[in-house]
Formats: structure tokens, sequence, C-alpha cells
């Protein structure tokens, strides 16, 4: 089965009381709607700032969460100097923190490598006998060809494609919306 690939460049994801330390009274803002039914990229961005460097203009993805999280490549690990995990989104025990900067503060937030995953809908992954977290390889057929192993992202509502940070895309010279073929699924 062949499926989409979406390329996920550093973001933030905040709860409502982190944007408002960050940003005061003024609200999240729109930019574009992204692959994800719902999800969206804002306009507002902060700076990220590690032991060695900072980056600016991290994009905030939308809407809120129940939780706030950085989500870096490795690359920008070493830029930056911090140790960041590869995990889970959500998955944030024993993650080291990052300082993060709005136009009205700064806050500690976890910082992790997000895992490569493909996002599935509960209602396809139903009826393929998927469920959350489960493993499957992808093959990749570019000129730097490859397998990888991920993992399934089960949701009511998702947009079924491979999600991976920067890095994997250049190491494999993936473009966002190239296509991926899925050849072997495993609990």
């Amino acid at each position: 089965m062949k499926i989409p690939v979406g390329i996920s460049a550093r973001h933030i994801h905040l709860t409502s009381d982190d944007y408002f330390k960050l940003f005061g009274d003024n609200e999240l803002t729109k930019l574009k709607n992204i692959n994800q039914p719902g999800l969206f990229a804002s306009n507002e961005t902060v700076t990220i700032k590690g032991n060695k460097g900072t980056i600016d203009n991290v994009r905030i993805l939308g809407p809120f969460r129940d939780y706030s999280q950085v989500e870096i490549s490795k690359t920008d690990s070493y830029t930056l100097g911090v140790v960041a995990k590869m995990r889970r989104s959500g998955i944030l025990d024993d993650v080291n923190k990052i300082e993060v900067i709005g136009p009205k503060g700064s806050i500690m937030v976890p910082v992790i490598l997000a895992n490569r995953h493909i996002h599935i809908s509960k209602e396809y992954a139903d009826k393929l006998g998927i469920k959350d977290n489960d493993k499957t390889f992808v093959k990749i057929n570019t000129e730097k060809r490859g397998v990888v192993e991920v993992v399934y992202k089960v949701s009511e509502k998702a947009y079924m494609e491979l999600h991976l940070d920067l890095d994997d895309a250049n190491a494999f010279l993936l473009n966002q919306g190239d296509e991926v073929e899925i050849f072997e699924v495993r609990k």
C-alpha cells in the first residue's frame, strides 16, 4: 500500500496556559490548515533556546493541547546544545526541557525528537486490524532508497500519511507528498 509523506519541521504544541504566558492576551491565529484534520499552522512563532544556541521563528501548531512540547530534529539538537530523546508525541516522562521565548515571557517546555509514525483513522485501522502503536516497515524508493520501521498513530480522524522529521526526509531525498510503500505490519 502506498501512502504520502508529510515532512515535519521543528514546531511547538502548547497548552492555552503556556501560550498566554508567552503571548499575553493575544489570540492564536491560523496561518493555514495542515493535512491532519482540525490541525493548523499558526501565524505565531517563538524562539527556542538551548545551552549552545537559539532558533527563531519556531511555528506553533494549533489548536491548543493538554500538554506542551517542542519537536525538533537531531540536527536542531546539536545547534541548540540540548539532548532531546526520541518519543511519541505527548509521552514526556524523563525528557529534557528547553527555554521557549515569546513576546510576553519565557517558559521551560519538554523537547523531543518525534518518532516516525503513520497517521491512520480509527475506522480504517479497524478494517485493517491495526492497533495504535503497532509497528510496520516502510519502503522508500528514492535515489537513496531504504527501509524504516515506524509505528501507527491511530486517531478518530486522520489523513493517512507517514510523518518523518526533516533529518529523515533529507537522508532519503524525500519531499513533502512523495509516496512510500507500507509492506509489513507487526504487532
